[in-house]
C-alpha cells in the first residue's frame, strides 16, 4: 500500500456518534473511539457527540459536546442549524455518521451543506433487532435501508454485511467498504510474556498448574452475550466434564453477570467480572470460547483473543467477519447448535501454532484507516 499522510488528502471529516464511546470500555465503544484514533492521522476529524462523552479521552481528534443525553435527541431538529453553521466554519468535506438512527439529519446536512455523507454501519441494525424478537425490526430494516442509499459511501465492519447491503439496500458495489473492527497491535505477544501471564492468572485464581485457562469476556448486560454464558454453563461445562483426561479451568470476565448466576457454584468455571486489564487474559489463557448464537456483526472479543494468539472455538455465528483462512487453524467454528464444541476445544487446547502475519495485516487498525483513507479521498 503506498505512503498515505495526514493532509494529503485535504479531507475534513465530522463524525457524528450519537451515544457514548469516550474512554472506551467495550468493543463497540473501542471500535469508534480506535478507528478515529488511527483514522486522524490521515485526515482533520472533529467528532460531534453526547454531553456524557469526555473529551480528554479522544486521541488525535476533537471532541465537541453538542448532543444532549436525552433519548428525544434524535427528534431534535436544532441540531440541524447547529451541525450546518460547524460544517461551514470548519469546511468540512466528510459526514461520517455512526449507526442509522441519525439518518434523517445526516441526509438533510448533506443536502443543504454538500459534504459527502458516509453511514458506518457496525451491524445491520434491523437484522440484529430481528434476531433479537423486537417485532419492529422491519420499520427500521426500511428506514436503515432509506438512509444508506442516500450516502456517497457506506462503511460496513464485514464482508458478508457489505454483501447483504448491496444486494438488498440496492447499493452500489463501488461505495461500499469493509472498515472492520482492529486491534492496536501488529505482532503477537512472545512466549515469555504469554507464559508470564499465565503464572499470573494461576497465582491470582488459584488454579493447577496443569489446567488449561479457558476465556470467555463480554458485556453481559447484552443478551447474546448473557445466552452464550448459559450456553457454557448448561452445555459446554457438563460436555467437558465428560471428557476424560482433560483439566481445565473456565474464566468469565465482563460487567453485569447476573447475581443468579455468580451466586451459584459451577465445576471448573471461575467468575472473575470486570477486570481492569483483559489483555492480561486474553494474553494468559489458552483457549476463547465464543458460544454467541444470536445477534450480528463482528465479535470484537473474538478479534482480540486471536490477535493475542489464542486459539479459539467460536459457533458460526460468533466468528462472521472472522476469516479462518487468515488464522493458520487458531479458530475453529462449530455450528450454531454447539455440536461438537467441547471436543473442538479440546482440540484447540493442543495446538501449537502462532497467528500469521496476514491476520495482523487485516486487523491492525493502522492498515484499516489507512486504506479507507485512500478509498475516500479524491480521485
Amino acid at each position: 500500500m503506498s505512503n498515505c499522510k495526514k493532509g494529503d488528502l485535504l479531507m475534513k471529516v465530522l463524525g457524528l456518534v450519537s451515544y457514548n464511546i469516550l474512554p472506551a470500555k467495550i468493543g463497540g465503544q473501542k471500535d469508534i473511539a480506535l478507528f478515529y484514533k488511527y483514522f486522524s492521522r490521515y485526515v482533520s476529524l472533529v467528532c460531534v457527540t453526547t454531553q456524557s462523552n469526555q473529551p480528554a479521552a479522544a486521541e488525535g481528534y476533537e471532541v465537541l459536546n453538542i448532543l444532549s443525553d436525552s433519548p428525544t435527541r434524535y427528534a431534535n431538529p436544532a441540531y440541524f442549524f447547529t451541525l450546518k453553521k460547524l460544517i461551514k466554519e470548519r469546511q468540512i468535506t466528510h459526514l461520517e455518521l455512526e449507526h442509522p438512527y441519525f439518518g434523517w439529519l445526516a441526509v438533510l446536512l448533506k443536502w443543504f451543506t454538500g459534504v459527502k455523507l458516509i453511514v458506518h454501519s457496525h451491524n445491520i441494525e434491523g437484522l440484529r433487532f430481528k434476531t433479537l424478537g423486537k417485532w419492529w425490526w422491519k420499520g427500521l430494516w426500511l428506514y436503515e435501508k432509506w438512509v444508506h442509499r442516500r450516502a456517497d459511501y457506506s462503511f460496513f465492519k464485514q464482508d458478508d454485511d457489505r454483501a447483504y447491503a448491496i444486494q438488498y439496500f440496492g447499493l452500489v458495489p463501488q461505495k461500499c467498504i469493509t472498515t472492520t473492527y482492529g486491534i492496536e497491535w501488529n505482532t503477537p505477544p512472545s512466549a515469555a510474556e504469554k507464559q508470564a501471564a499465565r503464572d499470573t492468572l494461576l497465582k491470582q485464581h488459584g488454579i493447577p498448574a496443569h489446567h488449561r485457562l479457558l476465556l470467555f469476556n463480554g458485556a453481559f448486560n447484552y443478551l447474546p452475550n448473557l445466552n452464550g454464558l448459559r450456553h457454557i454453563i448448561n452445555q459446554i461445562n457438563p460436555a467437558l466434564q465428560g471428557i476424560p483426561g482433560f483439566e481445565y479451568t473456565i474464566l468469565i470476565c465482563g460487567k453485569d453477570i447476573p447475581a443468579e448466576l455468580t451466586s451459584q457454584q459451577y465445576p471448573h468455571i471461575q467468575f472473575a467480572g470486570f477486570v481492569p486489564d483483559i489483555s492480561l487474559y486474553f494474553i494468559g489463557a489458552d483457549v476463547f470460547l465464543n458460544p454467541v448464537v444470536e445477534g450480528g456483526g463482528i465479535k470484537t472479543k473474538l478479534v482480540e483473543a486471536l490477535g493475542h494468539n489464542m486459539n479459539a472455538v467460536s459457533t458460526y455465528n460468533g466468528a462472521i467477519g472472522v476469516d479462518p483462512a487468515i488464522c493458520d487453524g487458531k479458530l475453529v467454528i462449530t455450528d450454531d447448535q454447539l455440536t461438537g464444541f467441547a471436543q473442538a476445544v479440546v482440540k484447540a487446547a493442543q495446538y501449537e501454532a502462532s497467528i500469521p502475519e496476514a491476520y495482523f495485516q487485516h486487523f491492525y487498525w493502522g492498515h484499516i484507516a489507512q486504506k479507507t483513507a485512500l478509498l475516500i479521498g479524491p480521485k
